[in-house]
């Protein structure tokens, strides 16, 4: 008997510079205390991954100058835009949460789908990933992204809405959108029966 594939919980951005302190808080146009929760949230989703056997992938981002590309550099500049996420900073460092030592973290260099970042996808293929459900910051930049990528690789794909938030779009009108887009499933940290284990195949129903 064929084993069946299995799901991964991706938490990403979870860093300083997105989730704390003044220059989070200066970008994100919300309300603070939403940004709070739903960091507090993806700690909790990490927590209950690893207590249901459920393999944890962080993605973090790193955005020296010297790894932007010349759009990102001349968007950067026309909107007076300074580096986020520096390596080494403060600012890198993931927020509330720390990888565990067995536990895989991949870097995305100045980029916002983790597909791009080295070893992501070798990663899903090798461990049989079929089922991505993400966590992490923000729903309609890296996690939309990556998302719409695992879709077009026929991945399923599940959004804690509890565990993100949006930077530029409204929070339901993105997970609208990813719902209709990518046939997402969205569901809530709290309720891990619906995200722990892969969805059936169509064949398979």
């Amino acid at each position: 008997m064929t084993a069946r594939p299995r799901s991964a919980l991706v938490v990403v951005d979870l860093q300083n510079d997105f989730c704390t302190g003044p220059r989070a808080t200066a970008r994100y146009r919300g309300d603070p205390a939403t940004l709070d929760a739903v960091t507090t949230n993806a700690c909790r989703a990490v927590d209950t991954a690893r207590a249901h056997g459920v393999e944890v992938l962080f993605v973090r981002f790193l955005g020296d100058r010297e790894l932007q590309g010349p759009s990102w550099r001349r968007r950067d500049l026309a909107l007076g835009k300074e580096p986020k996420c520096r390596g080494g900073s403060w600012g890198a460092e993931f927020h509330r949460v720390s990888p565990a030592p067995e536990e895989h973290v991949f870097t995305k260099r100045a980029c916002f789908d983790a597909f791009l970042a080295d070893g992501f996808e070798a990663h899903l293929l090798r461990q049989d990933i079929a089922h991505l459900v993400f966590a992490g910051l923000y729903t309609d930049v890296c996690v939309d992204s990556t998302a719409r990528t695992a879709f077009q690789k026929g991945r399923h794909v599940t959004v804690l809405s509890d565990c993100t938030t949006s930077l530029h779009l409204p929070d339901e009108e993105i997970l609208r959108f990813m719902t209709v887009v990518y046939g997402a499933e969205i569901t809530t940290h709290d309720r891990p029966e619906r995200w722990t284990s892969t969805p059936a195949a169509e064949e398979d129903t």
